[in-house]
């Protein structure tokens, strides 16, 4: 390869590409020795130290080993993980060692062929574009070093476990007898939930917890096509609670008594009210722009500010740094959650959520029905349309007066184009700076009406389609 620039780019979360074809020894080698460079350039009052961990895919291992090497060799002290760990607590584990940076290696949510590189700054938050852009600018700039010094083997399990310990309220969780079906996907969240559950009458069983980097011909992504077993599970036998991991365990999502797919739209929306009435902690809420407006209701009836962020919980993180929040969430299923790191955190998340049943002495499915009750149920759904995204004018989008009949009443553009209907439903286009699609969400008071507007909005912005 001539350019590496021209291969390696940092999305926004990491950078990702498929094993053996870009994602190679030799291109992490080059990204590790831009990750140094870095540190040692941009960095100058920071401790030359670095946390490496990885999680269950195909030679993530063996990745991490080799930009530990390069840390190394370029006389950072590296601590890099005795085993697969979760990001969130590789992040938090960052910051106890009081590391200049983490690297994380995974993809995440992707399927199995492709591998991939997160980079966590001091604070253990994901590394913004200023960051990864400076890093992509030292690629290819400076000879590669390797095992200077050594590197050292870490666990950092423990004190991720004592954490989460601590911020749950275990007394009241200790005697709960709820059962709890936790689908890991095959990824690093691994068992470290039956470790913090233990001495508690909580009935846990874990599902797809074992090392399988094929991750059963699918992708380890907490989305209703993945699920197909826990939610078959969740019909049949009685649990009160079904919680899923994604591969690296920092997006959560989950799945109601009867086997009823709970977005993380509602997931939020019920955390925010855990923290806030049962915790009673202080603090605005976060959501994206492409975020539901059950949020704009809770906001209001508990009289805490709402922030708006462009998509990507990078932005939530950030804000999480310079305000008081409570919660703040992406479509995706990353939760930010109080005095914590600015991280996204799919285990402590979803118990989190065994919590409120504790405190409320409902099940997962009545907690949804009573939220519901109270705020409004919405219906929400998005379409990654495939098409030739410079095409579509935001401007000409802008324009519209109504949609099916209501009126436009207000039109965000800070990411893609938002249109709020006067009735609260709204319309949202978001293209893709990466990939030929075009994501198109849709947010109504019934599941016909959401279908209706995505299917309008799929035909506004390509006409001469069949569907």
């Amino acid at each position: 390869m001539d350019d590496p620039k021209s291969e390696i780019r940092f999305g926004t979360d990491g950078w990702r590409a498929v094993i053996s074809d870009t994602f190679t020894f030799k291109n992490v080698r080059i990204v590790a020795q831009a990750t140094a460079d870095w540190v040692i350039k941009d960095n100058p009052g920071a401790p030359k130290k670095a946390a490496v961990g990885y999680d269950n895919r195909f030679l993530s291992q063996e990745y991490a080993r080799t930009f530990a090497e390069v840390l190394a060799g370029n006389g950072l002290t590296v601590y890099l993980s005795d085993s697969s760990v979760p990001t969130p607590a590789l992040s938090y584990g960052v910051t106890l060692l009081k590391a200049a940076c983490g690297i994380m290696i995974t993809a995440s949510h992707n399927p199995a062929k492709f591998n991939g590189i997160k980079i966590k700054t001091a604070q253990g938050g994901a590394a913004s574009k200023d960051i990864t852009g400076k890093i992509e600018s030292y690629i290819g700039q400076a000879a590669i070093k390797t095992a200077a010094q050594p590197i050292l083997m870490h666990d950092y399990k423990v004190a991720y476990v004592q954490f989460i310990r601590k911020y749950l309220d275990m007394k009241k969780i200790k005697n709960a007898k709820y059962r709890v079906l936790a689908d890991i996907m095959h990824g690093s969240g691994r068992d470290l939930m039956v470790q913090i559950l233990k001495g508690t009458k909580v009935r846990l069983e874990l599902m797809r917890a074992d090392y399988n980097p094929g991750f059963d011909g699918s992708k380890p992504e907490p989305i209703p096509e993945c699920l197909a077993v826990l939610i078959g599970r969740m019909k049949k036998e009685k649990f009160d609670f079904g919680h899923v991991l994604d591969g690296d365990a920092d997006r959560v999502a989950a799945v109601a008594p009867g086997g009823e797919f709970v977005s993380p739209q509602k997931i939020l929306g019920l955390l925010i009210l855990h923290l806030a009435r049962n915790r009673n902690i202080e603090g605005g809420i976060v959501k994206t722009l492409c975020g539901s407006t059950l949020y704009d209701h809770i906001a209001q009836k508990l009289g805490r500010p709402l922030y708006e962020t462009p998509v990507g919980f990078k932005y939530i993180s950030d804000l999480m740094l310079t305000k008081k929040i409570v919660a703040g969430g992406e479509e995706a299923g990353g939760m930010g959650l109080p005095n914590y790191i600015p991280e996204r955190d799919g285990t402590l998340a979803g118990l989190l959520l065994l919590e409120m049943m504790v405190y409320n002495k409902r099940n997962f499915k009545q907690l949804i029905d009573d939220m519901e009750k109270e705020f409004g149920r919405y219906y929400y759904l998005r379409l990654d349309y495939t098409m030739d995204a410079k095409k579509v004018n935001l401007d000409h989008l802008k324009t519209l007066k109504d949609i099916l009949g209501t009126q436009v009443v207000a039109a965000k553009d800070f990411d893609g184009v938002k249109l709020i209907c006067a009735n609260e439903d709204w319309l949202m286009f978001r293209p893709s700076g990466t990939e030929p699609l075009v994501r198109i969400y849709a947010e109504a008071k019934s599941l016909k009406r959401a279908r209706s507007l995505i299917e309008f909005g799929r035909k506004f912005i390509d006409p001469n389609s069949n569907g």
